[in-house]
């Protein structure tokens, strides 16, 4: 019994320049497999090239360098992203942090002079700014929009080869890194596009050229596992590095992450959040430890305002007026617990 051929098969085309239709003969299903195949790879390039040719001239090379006498000499190499026209870029604070004298390379191999606007540490962000104006410009994007398994592109200057393109796509979403400084850097988006030393503080890219993270670091002893800095994460920061220089915040003295609430007790409480924080470890002496905070407990509110998650938590701690004691409503196993403290400053 013959099948009917499915009218939603392209015709796969032959070498001598004929089509199955134009001989008369019907494509094979590997046929017709192979010339999907090749319209998918071909919509994947073209996604590609049109991403970086948008966003690649907003990439550069930084470059680090310390006082030698009357030169400068150069001892290591980041990347950054423009975000400005006026110069602002965003880089890695690593990449940047105690940096004597900067200069930044732009893709057609101009360089200038740069100096450090602000930076922290606790999320690896940080801004510079050279004195150049018209320069083009990435947006930044929404990174609470981004799914495992979608694509994305890294650019940058890995081991000194400039406008480097990478590809590959999110494979986990909510990691945690320490940062140099030892504290834990939250939802990190993991990904497989390949990254090298210099790619820190280069952009990751959607298929729409918007960035939805800051390349940061990546396992060495790894394959295929790059990590990047939330979207998100850097617009939460930015208003406070270009003001202050550094982010002003409050600080609890917890590490957590992220954790969906079980429905039932969330209905149980009376909770309008589907998530919230989950204490995994407390500063000795710090401020949530001595109000009585223990490791397991779920953060759910602070001062009667949902937490449904770290950025709550920051953007809270961020906008809270320093020295006012704050209340913190806590999910202990079934037991709801309110507790009073104090956040102690942290300046970066």
């Amino acid at each position: 019994m013959n099948e009917q051929p499915d009218e939603r098969i392209v015709p796969f085309r032959w070498v001598n320049g004929k089509t199955p239709a134009e001989d008369g003969s019907e494509p094979t299903e590997f046929e017709a497999s192979h010339s999907n195949d090749v319209q998918l790879l071909d919509a994947y390039s073209r996604a590609v090239i049109a991403v970086v040719t948008a966003v690649g001239p907003a990439v550069v090379s930084i470059h680090v360098g310390t006082p030698q006498g009357a030169r400068r000499q150069r001892v290591g190499a980041g990347s950054g992203v423009v975000i400005t026209p006026d110069g602002y870029i965003l880089t890695n604070s690593h990449v940047v942090h105690s940096a004597a004298a900067l200069t930044v390379v732009f893709p057609d191999g101009t360089e200038t002079q740069a100096r450090v606007v602000g930076e922290d540490p606790a999320t690896d962000l940080a801004v510079i700014r050279c004195e150049r104006s018209d320069l083009k410009y990435a947006t930044l994007g929404d990174s609470a929009d981004v799914r495992v398994g979608q694509l994305v592109i890294a650019v940058g200057n890995p081991l000194g080869f400039q406008s480097t393109v990478s590809t590959g796509v999110v494979s986990a979403l909510g990691r945690a890194l320490r940062s140099q400084d030892g504290r834990l850097i939250e939802n990190i988006v993991q990904h497989t596009a390949p990254l090298n030393p210099g790619n820190s503080g280069g952009p990751l890219l959607d298929s729409k050229g918007r960035v939805i993270g800051v390349n940061t670091a990546i396992i060495a002893i790894a394959q295929g596992i790059g990590f990047a800095i939330p979207a998100n994460t850097a617009k939460w920061a930015l208003p406070q590095l270009l003001t202050h220089g550094h982010v002003r915040r409050g600080r609890l003295g917890i590490a957590g992450h992220d954790r969906p609430l079980d429905r039932r007790l969330a209905r149980a409480h009376d909770l309008e959040a589907e998530s919230a924080v989950e204490v995994l470890s407390l500063e000795k002496g710090g401020p949530a430890e001595r109000a009585g905070v223990r490791e397991g407990d779920l953060i759910v509110a602070l001062n009667e305002q949902p937490v449904r998650g770290i950025d709550d938590l920051q953007r809270f701690l961020t906008e809270w007026p320093l020295r006012r004691r704050i209340s913190l409503v806590l999910l202990r196993g079934a037991e709801r617990i309110e507790l009073r403290l104090m956040p102690a400053e942290t300046k970066s």
